[in-house]
């Protein structure tokens, strides 16, 4: 081997007399060693440039926390919806249950990763494609389609129904032997068709197979809720179109005849008197069809995307994507920043919160809640710059979809541009300034990649798009990866 291609002795000593002789890497090293690398490049003034006030804010529930587990993408699309429950029946706070989702979701990613395991018998092992549907058969991660695909088909249910478990909090070691069974079953069917079995007999071992995921399942995380009851006391104040809704729509109820504080206490007993939301025996579909004022169909996932090999103004679908196999594979119209952005602003403007996946990690601060590169300045720190561009990241696998959040505000300057977002993360309380985050604008254009948009806040031109053939893309491409 040519000795140009190793490290040369002589010039890791040229390289020590370099780095010890500029003053400014001394401290450096100091630093970064001493309080890690993320600590040693926040920049003060990069953070006193993004106050957290907005000039357009929705006011939403408690944060949410996912815990040790990867469904953020649940938790974002379920903040969205419980924004527009919280409002629309005026209450004072909500939480869906994740964990009624994420048992369904585990059933059906079981059941696509089969039936992608007998459309693809004949691939080698190791195909490209075949990797790719094996490497996490029932893997935490997502997107908002599959959210959606499992509402369509499971409802929703309130936290209280359906609690979270020592599993849903800690999924690790549920999906680690889940997935080792599945890959189990996979060799199986396989091993069958290979030895002659027909399509018929190897779907009745399918069948067999799926009933141990769902004793697995119900196992880790408790039976579902076929049926469950329902309390909600409606916000006394001065916004009497929640209590008249529950009223009309609901039956709520309450005991009058005695006067009540602002809280809805009673001034003579102390009772909560405030109006109550009231079922018995409701089952999950319809209690999303009764109490939740949107439809998960009216959404489209935009993308912004600008790769030579996605060009804007296309539909585009990521070949075997799917968690529920008959809803289809995850789907995306790539726009131009300009598009996707105005898009953001008009639906918070409107009232409404937004699901969006972004790379989590690049110049961001957790526990102060910082995304911004103006102050996570590890150019600074290292002394060189990183010039790669939106279009570049993806190309080369540096910047893909890794989180889903929940944009709940965002403040205009005096010429109606966003300069900063207001983030609902689903990391606890704990993290960022009580659970929310500040994203500087031009974080948002570097590292945001999908949104999730309401129909009739899209142009007529993007609308199209939606209708037009889909161009299919291999699940491996470099531009998005399920939200963990």
């Amino acid at each position: 081997m040519n000795d140009q291609s190793a490290v040369n002795i002589e010039q890791l000593k040229d390289y020590s007399r370099a780095f010890n002789a500029d003053r400014a890497n001394l401290v450096a090293a100091n630093a970064a060693v001493s309080a890690g690398v993320l600590a040693a490049a926040t920049d003060y003034q990069g953070m006193r440039s993004l106050p957290r006030d907005f000039s357009i804010e929705l006011k939403q529930g408690s944060i949410t926390n996912q815990e040790r587990s990867g469904r953020c993408w649940m938790f974002a699309s379920l903040n969205t919806l419980r924004y527009e429950l919280m409002h629309h029946w005026n209450l004072e706070d909500f939480e869906f249950s994740e964990t009624y989702l994420f048992f369904w979701d585990a059933i059906e990613k079981s059941n696509a990763y089969l039936e992608y395991v007998l459309q693809t018998l004949d691939e080698p092992t190791d195909s490209r494609v075949f990797e790719s549907i094996n490497a996490g058969p029932s893997d935490d991660g997502g997107w908002w389609q599959m959210f959606a695909a499992l509402v369509n088909k499971y409802g929703l249910v309130p936290k209280s129904a359906y609690p979270e478990s020592a599993n849903s909090r800690d999924s690790d070691a549920f999906k680690q032997y889940l997935n080792t069974k599945l890959r189990e079953f996979a060799a199986d069917l396989r091993r069958r068709h290979a030895a002659g079995e027909s399509m018929d007999a190897l779907r009745t071992a399918k069948r067999d197979d799926m009933a141990t995921v769902y004793r697995i399942c119900a196992i880790a995380l408790g039976e579902p809720p076929a049926t469950f009851d329902f309390l909600a006391r409606v916000k006394d104040d001065d916004d009497k179109d929640g209590a008249d809704k529950a009223d009309d729509k609901a039956g709520a109820t309450n005991e009058a005849g005695q006067a009540r504080s602002e809280s809805g206490e009673s001034a003579e007993s102390g009772k909560d008197e405030r109006k109550q939301i009231r079922e018995t025996g409701i089952t999950p579909m319809e209690f999303y069809k009764k109490y939740v004022p949107v439809d998960v169909n009216d959404f489209v996932t935009i993308s912004n995307a600008p790769m030579g090999r996605t060009p804007f103004g296309r539909r585009y679908r990521i070949r075997y994507s799917a968690n529920v196999i008959e809803a289809g594979d995850m789907e995306f119209v790539n726009v131009p920043l300009d598009v996707f952005k105005k898009a953001a602003v008009d639906q918070i403007a409107a009232g409404h919160p937004i699901w969006f996946a972004c790379d989590c990690m690049q110049f961001a601060l957790r526990g102060e809640g910082v995304f911004d590169r103006g102050t996570v300045r590890v150019d600074q720190l290292f002394g060189t710059e990183f010039t790669f561009d939106k279009a570049d990241g993806l190309e080369y696998g540096d910047r893909p979809s890794n989180h889903a959040m929940t944009l709940t505000g965002v403040n205009l300057d005096e010429n109606g541009k966003p300069n900063r977002w207001k983030i609902e993360n689903s990391w606890g309380k704990d993290n960022g300034k009580d659970g929310y985050y500040v994203a500087s604008d031009a974080w948002f254009d570097q590292f945001v990649t999908e949104l999730i948009i309401r129909k009739d806040m899209l142009d007529d031109a993007t609308l199209a798009v939606i209708q037009s053939e889909p161009v299919e893309i291999e699940p491996w491409e470099p531009l998005t990866r399920p939200c963990r």
